[in-house]
């Protein structure tokens, strides 16, 4: 183990030992200590899943990229495990960047993840350079590969930028083969996908650009995935500096997937028109895998690169989106939390066809840790809205037009204090309109699944914990279903 690596292990040891289970959330996955982004290695293996994440120890923002690691048997309960990755190597001293994990046939883990060096130019000036490398281990301890790095600027296509050259996605084809996507940037600026093969996960070819930006959908395309599901394959990516297109992109980072078909044979995916995967204010680099029962589950970043609402004051800054389970239905991708969440359902609160006008209170419907079901049914109203962490001062609210089929996130009120994104409309999808909200809540983010999954927003807030009143709103009358669960750890 190298100086750094122990020196990690040693300081998050102390130091996270110090952060009170009561300062994070209660089932979200925070950093052992310090500052956490891109989810990284999501897997299964050996009984357990498996989630790396970018990391740095020593501080609340973003440096020296480490790999922090998290265990779990159900997808609720994350263990933390000792500093996988330290960048102590000279091909990786300016930071181990995102990837992803994999079981080799020895039953070894393999990590392949962006390795970051530097190159002074001509000029003077110095530029980072990123590689591939790969790291073998046994769950909790991991060694680099003695032949570091696995993907160089010669393994790139004529055009493609060495500075940009990121985040590897590994998995395993039916042809026996590993297979990794690449997020690159090619000479035009903007953003590519570049697929990658493998005999054996250490030695690596070349085989195709799997998908072109060509400037439409923001830049850089970040952190791909690329998976089969259902009679569809799926790419997600997270391209950087996005405009808005009304409301279906938001200016800055997004998450986007498409849906195409995929030609194992020549390696080509012919997708179709990319759609936004969360519609929050807080969802970013998101990364999926497949469990032994076949769900395909995928787990992002919450939080925003250009906004900070969680006070940097306390000792970790970052969180994870709660686990979800994909499906396709009607050419589009669905997400509702998995279902091991219903194991720790406590005080069930049900109010069936109530009917409401003006602000109203419904007894026992409250708490900052809930799954909270409303199904909206018969009214003349045009406006519905509900308001969540809430007391006098504070509030997150979510208010629908039925009229413009559009759905208003706000919180202005949640407690922050900076100048950052508080506000963001989309349409709903369904021609029918709103029919039915979802909300998980923690003690510091609110992810909302509508009309069973068909999309979702997820946003965090930073409200003091007893501000945990709920309020319903109606123009004018209308009746709905109300059903709540404590989320008890």
């Amino acid at each position: 183990m190298s100086e750094m690596l122990e020196k990690a292990r040693k300081y998050e040891f102390i130091q996270g030992q110090q952060i009170k289970e009561e300062e994070r959330p209660a089932f979200h996955i925070t950093p052992y200590v310090g500052w956490m982004n891109d989810p990284n290695g999501f897997s299964y293996y050996k009984g357990e899943y498996h989630l790396f994440y970018q990391y740095n120890p020593y501080s609340t923002h973003w440096d020296s990229m480490h790999w922090g690691h998290v265990v779990s048997k159900d997808l609720l309960h994350w263990n933390y495990v000792p500093t996988a990755l330290a960048p102590d190597e000279d091909y990786d001293k300016f930071g181990c960047f995102s990837g992803s994990a994999i079981e080799l046939e020895d039953g070894r883990q393999l990590l392949m993840y962006t390795s970051v060096n530097q190159e002074k130019l001509e000029d003077g000036t110095v530029r980072d350079i990123q590689t591939q490398a790969v790291a073998v281990g046994d769950g909790k301890d991991y060694e680099k590969y003695e032949k570091n790095p696995v993907l160089t600027a010669k393994d790139l296509p004529k055009g493609a930028s060495k500075v940009d050259f990121r985040d590897p996605k590994i998995w395993k084809g039916n042809d026996g083969n590993f297979y990794c996507v690449i997020g690159s940037r090619p000479a035009d600026g903007s953003g590519q996908i570049l697929l990658y093969r493998s005999k054996n996960g250490f030695e690596w070819e070349f085989v195709s650009i799997l998908a072109k930006n060509q400037n439409r959908y923001g830049k850089m395309w970040e952190c791909p995935d690329f998976f089969a599901l259902k009679d569809k394959h799926v790419l997600i990516c997270s391209p950087q500096d996005m405009k808005a297109r009304k409301y279906e992109f938001h200016n800055g980072h997004n998450s986007v997937y498409f849906l195409g078909d995929y030609d194992a044979n020549r390696c080509r995916f012919s997708k179709e028109q990319p759609h936004t995967l969360d519609y929050g204010m807080d969802f970013y680099a998101p990364q999926t895998t497949e469990l032994p029962d076949g769900r395909r589950i995928m787990i992002a970043w919450m939080k925003s690169w250009d906004a900070c609402v969680i006070p940097n004051s306390q000792d970790w800054q970052g969180m994870m989106t709660f686990p979800r389970e994909l499906e396709i239905k009607e050419n589009r991708i669905w997400q509702n939390p998995v279902k091991e969440l219903e194991n720790y359902y406590q005080n069930p609160c049900c109010y069936e066809h109530t009917e409401i006008e003006g602000e109203t209170v419904l007894a026992g419907v409250e708490g900052r840790t809930i799954d909270l079901t409303v199904t909206l049914e018969d009214g003349e109203n045009t406006i519905f809205s509900i308001k969540l962490a809430a007391d006098s001062e504070y509030e997150t609210s979510y208010t629908y037009n039925k009229e413009t089929r559009l759905l208003e996130i706000d919180r202005t009120y949640c407690g922050v204090t900076k100048d950052v994104v508080c506000v963001r409309k989309f349409r709903i999808e369904d021609p029918a309109g709103l029919k039915k909200m979802r909300f998980i809540l923690d003690y510091h983010s609110i992810e909302l699944f509508i009309n069973d999954g068909q999309q979702t927003a997820t946003t965090a807030i930073c409200t003091p914990l007893n501000a945990k009143d709920i309020y319903f709103f109606s123009d004018k009358k209308m009746t709905m279903s109300v059903e709540k669960h404590d989320i008890i750890m």
